[in-house]
């Protein structure tokens, strides 16, 4: 009997997940919504959403899991995203493993979505982070155009999803 008991009260070990954004209009942040949702989905998955000025870089070492967004600024990630990454080099290598992902939200087509994303992605490779990519939809990471659509939505979730599942696998 005491070792059913020990089994009922053993905690099982959970993934965290971070996503980490900035948002001025609020279309970004509604992204982080959804890609959150995706990833409470996936059990063993445990996850925070927070704005970036409320993330430090010795943050990220307590996560298994990093999901960064951005609006596109002149073809590129917000500064308030950037700096962090950039802070984040005082822990280079001890990122590496985690699972990462990234999105990002523009005014119009042709916006920098894809570059947004893509400099996201290479900084958190360059940690040596682990990033799935996607065979359907938007193959880097979730993009909207102004308020994320239908579409978006379910790309962000699908992105959630997919980060939850793999990050839950691997350090869960």
């Amino acid at each position: 009997m005491r070792q059913f008991v020990a089994l009922c009260y053993r905690r099982i070990p959970m993934a965290k997940i971070l996503i980490v954004y900035h948002s001025r209009t609020g279309n970004t942040e509604a992204m982080a919504g959804h890609i959150e949702a995706g990833a409470r989905e996936i059990a063993g998955a445990e996850v925070s959403c927070l704005p970036v000025d409320q993330v430090a870089a010795g943050d990220l070492l307590d996560y298994d899991a990093i999901i960064m967004g951005s609006p596109v600024y002149y073809g590129t990630m917000a500064a308030e995203l950037k700096k962090l990454i950039d802070d984040s080099v005082a822990h280079h290598g001890k990122l590496a493993g985690k699972v990462g992902g990234a999105f990002a939200s523009s005014a119009n087509v042709g916006g920098g979505n894809e570059t947004t994303v893509m400099d996201i992605i290479k900084a958190l490779l360059i940690h040596g982070m682990v990033v799935p990519g996607s065979a359907k939809g938007d193959h880097y990471g979730p993009v909207s155009i102004g308020k994320p659509d239908g579409r978006a939505q379910s790309e962000c979730q699908k992105l959630g999803r997919l980060v939850g599942q793999l990050a839950v696998k691997l350090h869960g």
